[in-house]
């Protein structure tokens, strides 16, 4: 009787211990959003590390802008990384998310690219220039066509810059707003378009080869990692941000990118 109560004691104490250690594993599995292209590489590079520290990562990839916020927003997602700051904080506004921000990770410089012209000093009057077609996105190319001398915006305009905050364009640019996935597909339908580095990469182009002009990489658009202002607490919030900022995500960026892609921290 004894020997049949030890057995089945230890039956309990193995199952329970079994229950424990998968309710663990479940607690330590996440869904991270990512864009592809870079953001999306960089991230199963996180992936092998957070592994490391018992954080099981589960990458969703995304092609656009929107669906990442909206997904995280609804539960479908614990975090994303495929967005800077004013992006979010321009959806928080706009959509009523409950989202923040808990850590930076890239830079991806804007850059302008174009099939028909070697520089903007070739640009005709009355060129077709391709810009995002959201508005942080949108904003950030106009200041980066001003930064170049193609036209001027008002001076409260702001990073939510649009084609209605112009004031000055010499060359009588004509400014087509598309999303900003399908710009590099574009190219050969305007004279230049100013590209997210993400999608260009994505399109196979070199920002530091192929862009006839780049944006200041020290610029408000730091890319970062958003999750749930409910969630801020949670453990693996910290197993997360520790992966990414890890010395093995940052030389991998370093060595894959050649500095088209600025860790930032």
């Amino acid at each position: 009787m004894q020997r049949r109560f030890i057995l089945k004691l230890a039956a309990v104490l193995g199952a329970a211990s079994l229950f424990a250690a998968n309710a663990a594993h479940a607690e330590d599995t996440i869904k991270v959003g990512v864009t592809g292209g870079p953001h999306a590489q960089i991230m199963e590079v996180v992936k092998t590390v957070a592994a490391k520290n018992g954080l099981n990562i589960k990458i969703v990839e995304f092609s656009d802008y929107v669906q990442p916020n909206a997904a995280l927003a609804g539960g479908d997602l614990d975090a994303n990384s495929y967005q800077h700051d004013p992006y979010l904080q321009a959806q928080v506004k706009d959509r009523g998310y409950k989202l923040i921000r808990i850590a930076d990770t890239v830079t991806y410089p804007m850059g302008i690219y174009s099939k028909k012209v070697k520089t903007l000093a070739e640009l005709q009057p009355g060129a077709k220039i391709a810009v995002p077609n959201d508005p942080t996105n949108g904003g950030r190319a106009l200041l980066l066509l001003q930064k170049q001398g193609l036209l001027k915006l008002r001076a409260d305009a702001g990073l939510k810059a649009t084609p209605l905050d112009i004031v000055d364009n010499p060359k009588k640019l004509k400014i087509v707003e598309l999303d900003a996935a399908q710009i590099p597909r574009s190219l050969n339908d305007v004279d230049a378009a100013a590209i997210n580095t993400n999608f260009a990469m994505e399109a196979g182009l070199k920002p530091k080869q192929d862009a006839i002009a780049m944006e200041d990489p020290k610029g408000p658009y730091v890319n970062i990692i958003a999750i749930r202002e409910a969630d801020k607490n949670k453990p693996w919030v910290a197993k997360l941000v520790a992966a990414y900022h890890s010395p093995e995500v940052k030389q991998f960026i370093e060595s894959k990118f050649g500095g088209s892609v600025i860790t930032a921290w």
